[in-house]
């Protein structure tokens, strides 16, 4: 997975004035706000009612979520399949066995999925993922998307691997927190990463159809599936 804003969402991120970048990073942070409610679901029902509730309760909220979608027509990426499917099955593993390490491996096992969908595609089908989902926005070096490719998949992994540590060394109270606020913090820190890397590297430099200084308000149609998640 700041600048100026005091607000991760809010504003404009203002790299070198450009409207594709203000643009990447607005869908991007949209996609996470959006993918952020069933968890503030999670955390909100585990402090008020417990483990196995909350589980019930994240798995109702992303049934909803892709419900919304299909209602409102709006295509549904990968990403928001891979969390359902992983929320049910867990979440289902959880309440059956009433065992919440099955929840907790969850956001382990999506973080890894991501990774291992961003390496497999470039190592053995020749497809860069980010370049798929973000082409349309940024012109950039075969070598540039190579590098930002494996930056995100090593970031997913990292992800996996701190909700482990999280999980098994700290309170379930700590875990629940964690889970609130702690993917958030790396996807926008993946996002700051991403966005200094190519800034400092003039790559958003004479960008085709771009015109400087435009604030991503102007885009009107955000979606939520093109973004990959931490």
């Amino acid at each position: 997975m700041r600048h100026p804003t005091t607000n991760p969402c809010a504003g404009s991120l203002r790299v070198r004035g450009y409207h594709s970048a203000d643009n990447v990073y607005a869908r991007a942070c949209m996609s996470q706000l959006l993918d952020f409610i069933p968890i503030v679901v999670f955390v909100a029902v585990y402090f008020t009612a417990g483990i196995l509730p909350a589980t019930a309760a994240l798995m109702a909220a992303v049934a909803l979520q892709v419900v919304l979608y299909y209602m409102l027509r709006k295509p549904i990426g990968n990403e928001l399949k891979l969390t359902f499917w992983v929320s049910m099955v867990f979440g289902g593993l959880t309440l059956y066995f009433r065992d919440e390490t099955f929840i907790q491996w969850k956001p382990t096992i999506v973080n890894w999925a991501f990774a291992a969908a961003l390496i497999g595609s470039q190592r053995f089908f020749g497809k860069n993922l980010l370049r798929s989902l973000l082409g349309a926005q940024l012109t950039l070096p075969e070598a540039v998307w190579n590098r930002l490719n494996s930056g995100w998949s090593l970031g997913f992994l990292l992800a996996g691997l701190a909700n482990l540590y999280v999980a098994y060394q700290f309170s379930m109270d700590f875990w629940v927190s964690y889970k609130l606020f702690g993917g958030m913090a790396l996807t926008i820190t993946y996002l700051v990463i991403t966005m200094v890397y190519l800034s400092r590297g003039g790559y958003l430099d004479d960008q085709p159809g771009l015109q400087p200084g435009l604030d991503s308000s102007a885009d009107s149609d955000i979606s939520a599936s093109e973004k990959p998640s931490s």
